[in-house]
């Protein structure tokens, strides 16, 4: 009986004092948000006042998991990312019941199937595409779905090595972004891409121009199949690469010939190139020092000074061109951009990539200039109606991001990223366990392309490229639609890169 008093009495007297310590907390937090000036909620609203910005933190996450409806989120709703994550995880993507998707919004895509498709056995895979005959080594590319530019130190070690390696696996190209070309790159023994951004990151002198031994260096790779020159990408047209001075490394400082602990800040335009001239230039001199296809990535602020670049290449010939044209839409993600470029800059790649593909052919220059679509290219609906309005290949990069596992936290500027794909902190890096993430990727790109046969085979033609602008329609403002072909009429209907296969139905 005596002990059980005790005890009742120990109990109390903690009671008494953790009340007596939340008391003071609270007193301590009145005193501290009525001093302070900088936020007036706390200070008119004390202690209550501080939940405002826990509620305005969590709420991101909250409505991701239990308000949000599957077709709801910005910028990837839980239908995009829950496809992704089947497809990685090799589980089959067919669904029940019918389509939760609105078919009546305006500019919706809706492919037009055939009355008699192709059977099983007139169904082909696309053949390799030739880029750059006029370089010293052409590149044959396998895939027209590949893994757009992400550089080392915007990703992680293990997710650029898991990138690596699935590309390799899946056959496709690996593009490394502005940071330069990392050993994890070039790990997965598969072919890569190497961008080159305007900090010249991985090919630049100690002055910080653009070092001719650096890039034959880099050239005498087997795995380096070409060179990117990115003037702009979509997230922020008109400025350069940042990464902040947290990522900054010194194996990423390292790799781009920077100071580590600095945020990493890339000027808004390649200094070599204040002109059409000087930039295809710069293209032949790249091409020349390396012997391979050069090409640019480009954002569209409208068709008329593009005018100008074809116009240019015809006056200098053909052999001047671009290798490629790599189209990214204002929609395009990155991992760290100030919001008025994010949100204001650019054309998006619906209407971008039908005005450069038109551009290009209206010049003669179909053959010549290979086209790629990137932004917001996650789904198999999004590859397939980039290769209807001209795209001779696709590449995304959040949509491998999901196949890594990312949730869509918008921590990719925190350095606390909690899927380890856009840190450096060893301990969330731990979660990305390469040898399993690898094989997600793998799975990713082997299901987008599967069902873009699918799409094509659908539409009554033989393989993806075949298809055109006459294929599908896009829904208008009064909830008709329209063939695409009608809403922007091609200078080249048909692409040039058809094969003899193709026509055996």
């Amino acid at each position: 009986m005596q002990f059980a008093m005790s005890v009742v009495s120990f109990l109390a007297l903690a009671f008494v004092f953790a009340l007596g310590v939340l008391a003071a907390v609270l007193i301590a937090m009145y005193v501290v948000d009525r001093r302070q000036r900088g936020d007036a909620i706390r200070r008119n609203y004390p202690v209550i006042g501080r939940f405002r910005h826990v509620f305005s933190t969590l709420g991101e996450f909250f409505r991701q998991y239990f308000f949000a409806m599957d077709r709801e989120e910005m910028p990837f709703n839980r239908a995009q990312r829950d496809w992704v994550e089947r497809s990685a995880e090799g589980k089959g993507n067919t669904v029940a019941f019918g389509s939760t998707r609105n078919l009546g919004i305006p500019g919706t895509a809706l492919f037009m199937n055939a009355a008699f498709p192709p059977l099983d056995d007139q169904f082909a895979s696309s053949e390799p595409l030739v880029i750059g005959p006029q370089a010293r080594t052409p590149y044959s590319a396998p895939s027209f779905f590949n893994i757009s530019g992400m550089s080392f130190g915007a990703l992680s070690k293990p997710a650029v090595r898991a990138l690596s390696k699935g590309a390799a696996k899946a056959g496709i190209w690996l593009n490394t972004g502005e940071g330069g070309v990392a050993p994890y790159h070039l790990e997965g023994g598969g072919d890569v891409i190497a961008q080159i951004g305007t900090a010249k990151y991985g090919v630049r002198d100690e002055a910080g121009a653009m070092s001719d031994d650096k890039l034959r260096e880099l050239a005498a790779l087997d795995n380096i199949r070409m060179f990117e020159l990115k003037l702009a990408q979509g997230a922020k047209p008109g400025k350069g690469g940042i990464l902040p001075a947290e990522k900054v490394t010194d194996e990423i400082a390292a790799i781009r010939g920077i100071t580590a602990g600095r945020a990493s800040i890339s000027p808004n335009r390649h200094l070599e190139a204040g002109d059409w001239g000087e930039l295809l230039d710069m293209i032949a001199h790249i091409r020349e020092v390396t012997g391979k296809p050069v090409g640019i990535k480009t954002v569209l602020g409208g068709d008329e000074a593009w005018a100008e670049f074809f116009e240019l290449i015809v006056a200098r010939g053909a052999d001047s061109a671009p290798d490629f044209i790599t189209v990214d839409g204002g929609e395009g993600g990155t991992g760290a951009a100030p919001m008025p470029l994010i949100d204001l800059v650019g054309m998006p790649i619906r209407e971008a990539l039908p005005l450069m593909c038109d551009m290009r052919d209206k010049h003669g220059l179909h053959a010549r200039i290979r086209i790629i679509a990137s932004g917001k290219m996650v789904n198999p609906s999004d590859v397939a109606w980039a290769i209807c309005a001209g795209a001779d290949f696709v590449t995304a990069a959040r949509g491998f991001m999901f196949s890594l596992g990312c949730i869509q936290a918008l921590k990719c500027n925190k350095n606390t990223c909690p899927t380890g794909i856009t840190t450096h902190d060893g301990k969330l890096q731990r979660g990305l366990v390469v040898e399993e993430k690898y094989l997600k990727v793998a799975n990713y790109a082997k299901q987008v392309i599967k069902e873009v046969e699918t799409i094509a085979h659908s539409v009554g033609v033989a393989e993806p490229r075949l298809m055109t602008r006459a294929h599908v329609r896009l829904v208008q403002d009064d909830g008709r639609s329209r063939p695409m072909s009608e809403l922007y009429p091609s200078h080249s209907h048909s692409h040039s890169h058809s094969h003899s296969h193709s026509h055996k139905l």
